[in-house]
C-alpha cells in the first residue's frame, strides 16, 4: 500500500526561483509537480546532448582553431555535468533528499548560452558548411527547449534567447547583406515561442488546478472538509512506511455519534449538519497535526493517531468523549448533547492493512455500544467505561485491558 512520492526541491537562489516562476498564487504541490518536469524526458535531453555535442565535434575537426575547439570542450563540459546532476537529482528525490534543482536549472541556460556562441563563431568564420550545421543545431534545440522546460515559461524564454539571439548580431557582422533577414526573423521566433511556453503554462497550471481540486473533493467529505475514506487510505499510503510491518505503532480509533439522529428528527438536518461540522472541529483538536481525522459515514468518524504508545491510548480516548460530550450552540433556546461510542485497534496488534484495522475497529465499537462501553480489539477486550447520569455521559478512569492481560 506504500506509494513513495517522489519530490523535487523548489529553487532557492533568486535568479533560479525568477526562472521557474509559475505565476501567482500557484500552490506549492504544483509548483514542484512543475519542477519535477525538468527532470523527466530523459530520451529528449539524451537527443539534445548528442546532437550538439556531435555537431561541435563535427565542425571543430572541419575547422580546429580555437573558437571551435572551445566550444566542443565546452558542450562536453556542460552536457556531462548536466548529466551527472539529473542523474542525481533523480537518486536523492527518490530518498526524500534535497535535489540539486538550483545548479541544474543554472547548467541549462549555460547550456543554451553555449549553442548561442557556436551559432555566433560559426556565422562570423565564413564557413557556411559550419554556419548552417551550428544554426540547425539551434533551431532544433528549440524545439526540445519548449517540451522539455514547459513548466519553466521564463526558462523557456531565456534559453531560446541565448542559443539563436547570438545568429542576430553575427549576421549584422558577418557582411553578407542577406543575414540581416534573421534581425527580422529571429526576434519575431523568439517572442512567438516565448509566449506560446507562456500560454501553455497558464494552460497547464489551470488544469493541474482543476484536478488538485477534483482529487480533493474525491477524497474529502464536503460537509465538515475531513478526509473522507478514500482520503484516510490516501493518508495511511502516504505514511512513512504506511502500516507496513516495522512501522511505528499507530491506533486507529472508530468513533460513532450517540443521539446523533434524534437530533436531526427534532432540530432538522441543518442543525444536524453543523452538529457534524462541531463535532469535526472539535476532533480535529484533540490530535496533533500529522495524524488524520476522517468522516467516513453519516456520524462515523475515524481518527489514525501515529506513533502512539499503548499506555496513552485509554487517555486519549477519554479525551475524545469528553471533548464530543461537551453541550453544542447550534442556536437553539436548549443546548443540544450527545455522545459517543469508540471503538480502537491497534497496529500491528490488530491488522497490518487498513482493511483489517478498520474491521477490528469497528467490531469494536459495535462490542462498545452492546455493552455501554468502549473496547479496544477485535476480541472484546475492554477499554474505558462510560457511565450516563441524567442523560449526560461522564467517561470514568480509563482501563485498557489486551487479549493477553487477566480479565478481571
Amino acid at each position: 500500500m506504500n506509494n513513495q512520492v517522489i519530490t523535487f526541491s523548489l529553487p532557492r537562489w533568486r535568479l533560479t526561483r525568477w526562472l521557474l516562476h509559475a505565476g501567482h498564487d500557484v500552490p506549492d504541490d504544483i509548483r514542484s509537480a512543475l519542477v519535477a518536469s525538468l527532470f523527466g524526458t530523459l530520451p529528449i535531453f539524451a537527443g539534445g546532448v548528442v546532437n550538439t555535442i556531435a555537431v561541435s565535434l563535427v565542425i571543430a575537426l572541419r575547422r580546429p582553431t580555437a573558437p571551435f575547439v572551445t566550444w566542443f570542450v565546452i558542450e562536453v563540459i556542460l552536457c556531462s555535468a548536466r548529466l551527472v546532476l539529473l542523474l542525481m537529482a533523480h537518486r536523492t528525490a527518490a530518498s526524500g533528499r534535497r535535489t540539486p534543482t538550483d545548479s541544474y536549472v543554472l547548467l541549462a541556460v549555460l547550456w543554451g548560452a553555449s549553442v548561442g556562441y557556436g551559432a555566433f563563431v560559426s556565422i562570423l568564420s565564413g564557413d557556411w558548411v559550419a554556419a548552417t550545421l551550428s544554426c540547425l543545431s539551434a533551431a532544433a534545440m528549440v524545439g526540445g527547449i519548449c517540451f522539455r522546460n514547459f513548466g519553466a515559461p521564463r526558462l523557456v524564454a531565456v534559453m531560446i534567447l541565448l542559443s539563436l539571439g547570438p545568429c542576430c548580431p553575427a549576421g549584422a557582422l558577418s557582411g553578407q547583406p542577406v543575414l540581416l533577414l534573421v534581425l527580422i526573423q529571429i526576434p519575431f521566433y523568439l517572442f512567438a515561442m516565448s509566449i506560446a511556453a507562456f500560454r501553455l503554462n497558464k494552460l497547464l497550471v489551470s488544469t493541474m488546478k482543476a484536478e488538485r481540486e477534483n482529487d480533493r473533493r474525491a477524497r474529502h467529505d464536503l460537509l465538515t472538509g475531513l478526509p473522507n475514506r478514500a482520503g484516510l487510505v490516501h493518508a495511511i499510503d502516504a505514511m512513512s512506511g504506511g502500516l507496513a510491518p516495522g512501522a511505528h505503532r499507530a491506533a486507529i480509533f472508530y468513533l460513532d455519534l450517540d443521539g446523533f439522529k434524534p437530533v436531526n428528527d427534532r432540530y432538522g438536518h441543518a442543525a444536524g449538519d453543523a452538529l457534524l461540522i462541531g463535532v469535526s472541529q472539535r476532533l480535529r483538536a484533540c490530535v496533533r497535526a500529522c495524524d488524520v481525522v476522517a468522516r467516513i459515514g453519516g456520524d462515523e468518524f475515524v481518527l489514525l493517531v501515529q506513533r502512539v504508545k499503548r499506555a496513552d491510548v485509554p487517555p486519549l480516548a477519554d479525551s475524545l468523549i469528553e471533548t464530543v460530550s461537551q453541550p453544542f450552540d447550534l442556536g437553539h433556546a436548549n443546548s443540544i448533547r450527545i455522545s459517543a461510542s469508540i471503538g480502537v485497534a491497534l497496529v500491528p496488534d490488530h491488522g497490518e492493512d487498513i482493511d483489517t484495522i478498520l474491521k477490528a475497529a469497528d467490531g469494536a465499537l459495535y462490542a462498545a455500544k452492546a455493552r455501554g462501553q468502549d473496547v479496544l480489539g477485535p476480541r472484546g477486550a475492554r477499554g474505558a467505561r462510560v457511565m450516563r447520569r441524567r442523560g449526560r455521559p461522564l467517561v470514568s478512569a480509563a482501563r485498557v485491558q489486551y487479549d493477553s492481560d487477566v480479565d478481571t
